[in-house]
């Protein structure tokens, strides 16, 4: 049995666990070494620390405070990583804790961090899945139940110095050009909910007060959301400090492509059995600058999708030049409608998009002016015939079940 170097303990706060961070920066020590060839566990935190809870009410969602997120296990250092070699990650497999078979989907308010279709869905809602062995439903979306693939929402090594002042600078500057927006168009260090592991006093303050927050994806990886990088997937990772530093986190049981709801996926706590070895100046050698990865060879096995294609024309009629994220949300939109048609409200049946193994494609990105986008709907995930017939569609879902939702205040 591999070796668990991370434990996490669900009813003590991650921010009494020196094994966890939640920001990146390069003088976060290492929480745990490895030898090139290991394999090992990490335990892991949902990607709030437990601040949401397997209840019946979306206040939590509501009020949960992002600036502490996400709280990840590591970082790992594997002797003799360096600067411009190429970490390799086999993610050999990933499963929820035994004492936590529950995940949470949910979609915020727009007050506090909103979402794709924020403008569609401006309070906070959330719905809650159980698990049963690799599949899981929900008490508050009835009649759909589906095989999850379990993956790291967020993985990724430390950054060195000066990549970190390059994304501090970036990102300062973008927010400084509508620095009132709600939502934020970044999030800028912040010092005070700054959890730095096993640092301490004053280099632990200088730290926190520069570290990046984890909610973007970034050159070393990060917060990607990819729902192929699965059991079985292989991950070339770019160096750029002495040792690495792997962290991991935001475990994801399922997830649609692109993360739509944003408090997206079902997120639960977990464990991810891993190993790792080294391609020595491995960046350079084949010109990687962001990782590359192999997805897993373990993917639900549907085969019968409805498509939806939206094109860069958004819901007032304004016309975008080829942009790819209007025309996805035409496409999601228009799934949304769709499925109302069945009896789901707008909020189940945006949770599905977000939480179910949904395809996203960019179909088309040269015919000016309009991009199209698809969203791929497995039709097997229902408990009813969801496809297009003469006699029309039946309401299956009455409306007595509904999503938690939040009080705007």
């Amino acid at each position: 049995m591999p070796k668990t170097l991370i434990d996490v303990d669900l009813a003590q706060s991650p921010y009494d666990n020196p094994m966890i961070h939640n920001r990146w920066h390069p003088d976060i020590p290492m929480a745990v070494w490895v030898k090139p060839g290991d394999d090992f566990v990490l335990e892991t935190y949902d990607w709030t620390g437990g601040a949401i809870k397997n209840d019946d009410s979306a206040d939590d969602v509501r009020d949960v405070d992002l600036s502490t997120v996400h709280f990840l296990s590591g970082p790992v250092g594997v002797e003799g990583a360096e600067p411009g070699d190429l970490l390799v990650v086999d993610l050999l497999d990933i499963g929820a804790k035994d004492d936590s078979l529950w995940g949470f989907n949910g979609f915020f308010s727009k007050k506090n961090g909103g979402g794709f279709l924020t403008e569609h869905f401006p309070l906070a809602q959330k719905s809650i899945w159980d698990f049963h062995g690799i599949y899981t439903s929900s008490r508050h979306i009835p009649g759909v139940k589906f095989a999850g693939l379990i993956h790291p929402g967020l993985i990724g090594c430390l950054p060195d110095q000066a990549l970190l002042d390059t994304w501090n600078k970036r990102e300062i500057d973008f927010i400084a050009t509508e620095p009132d927006r709600v939502p934020p168009l970044a999030n800028a260090p912040f010092a005070p909910t700054a959890h730095m592991g096993k640092m301490t006093g004053e280099a632990r303050d200088k730290a926190a007060a520069e570290g990046a927050r984890t909610v973007p994806p970034r050159e070393h990886g990060g917060n990607c959301d990819i729902k192929d990088l699965s059991r079985g997937s292989k991950v070339f990772f770019p160096v750029y400090v002495d040792g690495a530093g792997l962290s991991v986190g935001d475990l994801h049981f399922s997830q649609g492509d692109g993360e739509i709801t944003f408090c997206g996926a079902i997120e639960m706590a977990g464990w991810v059995h891993m190993k790792v070895s080294l391609i020595k100046g491995g960046m350079a050698k084949y010109g990687i600058k962001n990782p590359v990865f192999q997805p897993s060879p373990l993917v639900p096995n549907y085969k019968d999708y409805l498509i939806f294609e939206g094109i860069s024309v958004d819901e007032q009629g304004k016309q975008h030049y080829l942009d790819v994220h209007v025309a996805y949300r035409q496409a999601c939109l228009n799934a949304i409608e769709y499925l109302k048609k069945f009896g789901y409200s707008g909020a189940q049946a945006y949770s599905i998009l977000g939480s179910a193994p949904v395809q996203g494609h960019i179909s088309g990105v040269v015919d000016i002016p309009n991009a199209c986008a698809t969203l791929w709907l497995p039709t097997e995930i229902f408990e009813f015939d969801i496809k297009p017939n003469a006699s029309g569609p039946i309401q299956h879902i009455k409306g007595d079940i509904q999503m938690p939702l939040s009080q705007d205040r």
